[in-house]
């Protein structure tokens, strides 16, 4: 019975890890959506001066995204990363034909957003690894739903490498208390709460005004007793 009840804790502490993630996604899934087109939008507008073969190449690119993100945004992950078999191909052809395009680069962030929705956390990491971009808000954001992916496959301490790298790469009061809040717990859930009470710190002392800094005394209080012991 003790052997069932620490697997059903662990399951329980994998599952809240993750869901934070999962919850800022589904929040902010069209902020991010438009978020990440403006970003690809003004990096083509770039590529598009520079090279200007690659204007037609954007073009088609981006008319073949558009069934793709019709499909995202209704939570269709499947017929947006694989196509309908009719009038759309999918994000992953896409991906091949369009690489190395500023829609292609989209591309990837959707695939890899479509993998781990539909529980393919191996090729939701090497898609969302493979995507290129330098904002303060997306990229951090999926570099974190990196480290989810990595918890998904057992390897919490790789997992949180990607929360932090996510939080520090952000360093705002929108993503940063998030993923630090994430590493907290996945700190505690391998027993290394003074690197748990750390992470909660930051959020305190940095973050105070974001939702995550609301109840983070009790988090802190709960992991410095678990350090004393």
């Amino acid at each position: 019975m003790a052997t069932k009840g620490k697997s059903k804790d662990k399951e329980l502490e994998v599952g809240e890890i993750v869901s934070r993630s999962e919850q800022f996604l589904e929040k902010n899934q069209k902020s991010i959506i438009y978020g990440v087109i403006s970003v690809i939008l003004i990096v083509g507008a770039i590529l598009g001066i520079r090279h200007g073969y690659l204007i037609p190449r954007e073009k088609k690119a981006a008319v073949a995204m558009f069934k793709g993100e019709n499909y995202f945004a209704v939570d269709s992950f499947a017929l947006a990363l694989n196509g309908n078999g009719l009038d759309y191909a999918g994000f992953e052809s896409i991906i091949d034909k369009y690489g190395s395009t500023a829609a292609g680069n989209l591309a990837r962030g959707y695939a890899g957003i479509c993998y781990f929705k539909l529980g393919d956390n191996e090729n939701a990491i090497k898609l969302l690894k493979s995507f290129n971009g330098n904002d303060n808000l997306i990229s951090p954001a999926l570099t974190g739903l990196i480290g989810d992916c990595y918890v998904n496959t057992g390897n919490i301490k790789e997992g949180i490498g990607y929360f932090e790298k996510a939080a520090k790469a952000a360093d705002n009061e929108t993503i940063s208390p998030v993923f630090l809040k994430k590493a907290g717990i996945a700190y505690e859930h391998l027993k290394q709460y003074n690197d748990a009470v750390r992470t909660y710190t930051a959020i305190k002392e940095k973050y105070f005004n974001s939702m995550e800094a609301s109840d983070i005394d009790r988090f802190i209080t709960h992991a410095s007793e678990l350090a004393k012991k």
